[in-house]
């Protein structure tokens, strides 16, 4: 009974498993949480979608408060590398976004994206209220009929806490990446996405 009771005060007081209770930049916008695999190019695909303000690259739905990059790259954290999208839901629905999260990444593969291998890399969707949960669930119950013989492994879950990572990692790709080659992020390009480190 006391380990029960010890678990429960650990999760009471873990920063890492409360909700992500940021506030958007102006009024009217929303969050919106995607894990897809390597963040730098998930990161990239949203900053080109008409009604997306601003997009962050960091960690979330992990047991560690306060991780870094490399931390999480052990997977001894259980963090997700995770696009927030800022929104304008006027511009650009919840859908949209979902549109271009089931797009970007192969939601049937468990952990990994590519060449991409841990529980970093996983597909997941994190809702910041219920009508984000209910069409999350709805557009994957339609997606998974694209899939007949696979089943996709996204979990959808509420959105933790959002760590931001390190500075480098910021719109990654739009910088130039490891090699200078810097990529578009101008609304609506069409430019294939060469993601490196």
């Amino acid at each position: 009974m006391a380990s029960t009771q010890d678990e429960q005060n650990n999760k009471s007081t873990n920063r890492a498993l409360e909700p992500d209770l940021d506030i958007p930049n102006q009024p009217g916008l929303e969050f919106a949480q995607f894990a897809a695999g390597c963040f730098w190019g998930v990161e990239l695909a949203f900053q080109r979608l008409e009604g997306v303000v601003k997009t962050e690259v960091g960690y979330s739905q992990g047991h560690v408060d306060n991780p870094n990059y490399k931390l999480v790259c052990t997977g001894s954290t259980n963090h997700a590398e995770v696009v927030r999208v800022q929104f304008d839901p006027t511009v650009c629905p919840y859908t949209n976004l979902l549109s271009l999260f089931w797009a970007r990444h192969n939601p049937t593969t468990l952990n990994r994206q590519g060449g991409d291998v841990g529980t970093q890399y996983r597909s997941g969707i994190y809702y910041y209220n219920e009508t984000q949960a209910q069409l999350a669930k709805e557009s994957l119950e339609e997606k998974q009929k694209e899939y007949k013989d696979k089943r996709i492994v996204t979990e959808i879950l509420p959105a933790k806490t959002f760590y931001r990572a390190e500075e480098y990692h910021q719109q990654y790709l739009e910088k130039g990446g490891g090699r200078g080659n810097k990529q578009s992020a101008a609304k609506g390009c069409n430019d294939p996405i060469r993601c490196y480190g």
